[in-house]
């Protein structure tokens, strides 16, 4: 990784998984290693970002978080990086259009959990992001049908590919987005900040 941007081969397809990641626990762990198995990706990133737009109280400080996010997920195929802090973005659907300008050569499929699936509408130009990028949608506990039922699940409906065929998403054309029914992991960042375990 060189000035904090990632090292890729053109031609790969590369997992994206944004978040606050704060802190970073074994639930992200466990998405991101179905994410390789079930979606065929060369590598995942993580994007840990400055601070989430939709929440009003700020995260623990990046450097923080990017120990506990480099502490957590040890993988070869797995990059932890600050990236939207060198792109200057804050926003999803900037961070994805600076990646694909400077990335040209590569595939990328943006990752999220159901749980934000079911407020995705809410993000800022998130038409632009389905339009630009495949999305895979990995299903974590209590959030599958809230996220079945979405704004963007509704819309883009006939765009939906089915599980069995989510290992070749990264080279489909967009819109295209899958929805995928993973083994449960009950971890949350929320739950981990309550009992008092980060910061």
């Amino acid at each position: 990784m060189r000035h904090g941007f990632p090292f890729a081969r053109p031609g790969q397809v590369i997992g994206l998984l944004g978040g606050s990641f704060d802190p970073a626990h074994a639930g992200h762990v466990h998405i991101t290693r179905e994410a390789l198995k079930r979606l065929g990706l060369d590598r995942v990133w993580w994007l840990v970002s400055p601070g989430n737009p939709l929440k009003t109280r700020g995260p623990a400080p990046l450097v923080e978080r990017m120990a506990r996010a480099k502490e957590v997920m040890q993988h070869p195929r797995v990059t932890v990086t600050d990236i939207e802090a060198h792109l200057g973005t804050r926003y999803t659907a900037r961070t994805i259009a600076s990646l694909r300008a400077r990335y040209p050569g590569l595939r990328f499929v943006w990752l999220m959990g159901a749980d934000n699936l079911a407020q995705f509408h809410l993000w800022q130009d998130w038409r632009e992001i389905m339009a630009t990028m495949p999305v895979a949608v990995l299903a974590r506990p209590g959030d599958r049908i809230a996220a079945r039922t979405s704004v963007a699940a509704t819309i883009y409906a006939a765009a939906r590919v089915p599980p069995a065929s989510a290992q070749g998403l990264g080279r489909r054309a967009t819109p295209a987005w899958t929805f995928l029914n993973v083994p449960m992991h009950a971890a949350s960042s929320t739950a981990i900040r309550a009992d008092g375990g980060w910061g």
